[in-house]
């Protein structure tokens, strides 16, 4: 790795929690595809299986912002191990119904209880928030490995999910999964030393991070951004199914994570000056622009092309778009914050992992890229519509960003527990 991300893993303990981290993420790319494979393996419902993994997502979007706002008040290890049983315990009943082809509503109720998994990726974000507080370049630098790692995962998990279900037995994907998120999230929230210190109520929270009226803009353009994500990950299970190559799909997808994880680890070297907002809309519109040749596939290699260029907006965006959480919620709520950006990224998957199972059922695969080009333009037109909102940025709303247990991200001067922003 180049040395401006040597320098931010050289951080005490920043090493620990992001290999923690990228294990504790994988279930994220994972358990949604996993979902739709398995079923589409046991039942061919492509239908049904859109439609659980929307279920799945839709939960999270309920119950994930509510998991990291008691994140945010009484700290990672306290809240993060209860809910991770919870979900443990949810995905071992959906894989059992599904398993004994119990009633379709018993699937559904599980895969809503998986909804409390945590959102690791923001508990993993706000550490190295704490750990660089006042140092914008490093923590642009972190942000940027923290989007490479994601797109890392993106190109593992689905590969993983995929393959194991079709080529072991259908529900060794989500089986594995959830196996990683247990190893994770307790071995995340073992490492006391970086986990940044709570904010109880009345020392410094603010409520609901959703005041924030940029924030606001960024979950509804994400939610958008979602139903593009999700819509071509089902289309392109379906795609490849059509043409006898099912198992091929992880890989294409695998392809469009590698162009987002190369994109996001050039940015991560540059050192920006402008205006963070004008960048997250063209990264936006960019996305957006890169569906219309999905449109025109007609075999793997070209949608697996396609896809890799398409990949290279989505890494560069979502970097900026954590910048921007930061500018506009109030700095006790910063986990929450970010959760509420994977909230709208996940009520868009679910709305749009949906829609292209009922398309893909009615008129087959290659229609279905329609829905994610619809998605794209969608997305497009929040942004500019709400652009104005996040320009300029509010100076000073937050009270104070969470520190490190241990004291990373200390300065002198600082007060035991934070420091005015």
């Amino acid at each position: 790795m180049s040395s401006p991300y040597s320098a931010i893993f050289a951080a005490p303990g920043s090493r620990g929690f992001a290999a923690a981290g990228f294990v504790g993420r994988l279930p994220l790319s994972m358990m949604g595809i996993g979902i739709v494979t398995m079923i589409s393996e046991l039942s061919g419902r492509y239908g049904l299986a859109g439609a659980l993994s929307a279920a799945f997502a839709l939960s999270a979007a309920v119950l994930g912002p509510q998991v990291s706002r008691l994140v945010d008040r009484h700290g990672q290890r306290r809240v993060l191990r209860p809910a991770t049983a919870l979900a443990l315990t949810a995905a071992a009943g959906l894989l059992l119904s599904a398993q004994q082809r119990w009633p379709d509503w018993t699937l559904f109720v599980f895969a809503a209880g998986l909804g409390c998994v945590p959102s690791v990726g923001s508990m993993v974000r706000a550490r190295w928030a704490a750990i660089f507080d006042g140092s914008p370049r490093e923590l642009h630098i972190a942000y940027s490995a923290e989007s490479v790692i994601d797109e890392i995962v993106f190109i593992v998990g689905p590969i993983l999910s995929i393959g194991l279900s079709t080529g072991w037995f259908p529900e060794a994907g989500p089986l594995l999964a959830a196996c990683f998120l247990a190893i994770g999230v307790f071995w995340l929230t073992a490492q006391r030393a970086t986990e940044p210190v709570p904010h109880p109520r009345g020392a410094g929270a603010t409520g609901s991070a959703l005041r924030s009226a940029g924030l606001r803009v960024l979950v509804l353009t994400f939610v958008a951004t979602g139903a593009l994500f999700g819509s071509m990950e089902v289309v392109t299970v379906a795609f490849a199914e059509e043409r006898g190559h099912k198992a091929a799909a992880s890989l294409v997808l695998a392809v469009y994570a590698l162009g987002s994880c190369l994109a996001g680890t050039v940015y991560g070297l540059l050192d920006f000056h402008g205006d963070p907002a004008r960048r997250w809309l063209l990264g936006v519109c960019a996305m957006a622009v890169s569906m219309i040749p999905l449109q025109l596939a007609w075999n793997l290699p070209f949608l697996a092309v396609a896809l890799f260029f398409a990949g290279l907006a989505v890494a560069p965006t979502m970097v900026t778009t954590v910048a921007l959480v930061e500018q506009h919620v109030p700095r006790a709520n910063l986990t929450e914050g970010i959760t509420w950006t994977s909230t709208g990224l996940a009520v868009g998957v679910a709305l749009g992992s949906s829609a292209a199972g009922l398309v893909v059922d009615a008129s087959g695969a290659a229609a279905g890229y329609a829905v994610p080009g619809a998605a794209g333009a969608l997305a497009a037109l929040a942004a500019f519509l709400g652009y104005r909102r996040l320009r300029p940025a509010p100076q000073g709303v937050g009270s104070s960003i969470p520190r490190a247990r241990g004291g990373a991200g200390a300065h002198d001067g600082d007060s035991e527990d934070e420091r005015v922003a």
